[in-house]
């Protein structure tokens, strides 16, 4: 009768371990459900934040190519009236004999062009009797002189531009060579 209940006992032990497990087997599908949801509910979230940024990055690409298309047009609209004044110059000039009115509504002109560009961040590079600077300066020509040190600029062909401190184009000049001087000239003769 001992090996009975022992029996009974291991039975009834085997049963509980296997509701034991049977539970513990319900919590962990159910605890990987709620992780797969929650793993799907953050799959869902990085699909609207990527469309989002797709967007976005849509959006800032559209407003840099406006800014590229028309951020020239304030500055388009101020030499509109330039145009204006050189067609006016142009017409009066073909109405009248003057030469002096038109030379000097063409000067007008021009000075309010660069008065305008000024404003933009134009600069004019000075170089006549300044030394020689490869970086804002282009020789085309060195000419021998005994009236200028070496290496000073003593004529310009092309006047030379800084935008807002950036050379967009340099002047073309005629840099001095002076023989007479001392020093290494004898290496550029």
């Amino acid at each position: 009768m001992s090996k009975s209940i022992a029996e009974g006992e291991s039975v009834e032990e085997a049963k509980s371990i296997e509701k034991s497990l049977e539970s513990e087997l319900n919590e962990l599908r159910k605890a990987l459900k709620e992780e797969h949801e929650r793993a799907e509910d953050y799959l869902n979230k990085l699909k609207y934040l990527q469309a989002d940024f797709e967007n976005f990055q849509k959006r800032v690409n559209k407003e840099m190519l406006d800014l590229v298309k028309y951020g020239n047009e304030r500055l388009m609209v101020k030499l509109l009236n330039i145009i204006d004044d050189l067609e006016r110059s142009i017409k009066f000039s073909k109405e009248s004999d003057n030469k002096e009115s038109l030379i000097e509504g063409v000067e007008m002109v021009l000075k309010n062009l660069k008065e305008i560009l000024k404003k933009e961040g134009l600069e004019e590079i000075e170089a006549v009797g300044k030394n020689f600077d490869p970086n804002l300066h282009e020789a085309v020509a060195r000419v021998q002189t005994d009236n200028y040190p070496t290496n000073t600029v003593i004529e310009e062909i092309r006047k030379g531009y800084l935008l807002n401190g950036k050379l967009i184009r340099p002047s073309m000049v005629k840099v001095a060579l002076n023989l007479n001087e001392k020093g290494d000239n004898h290496e550029q003769r």
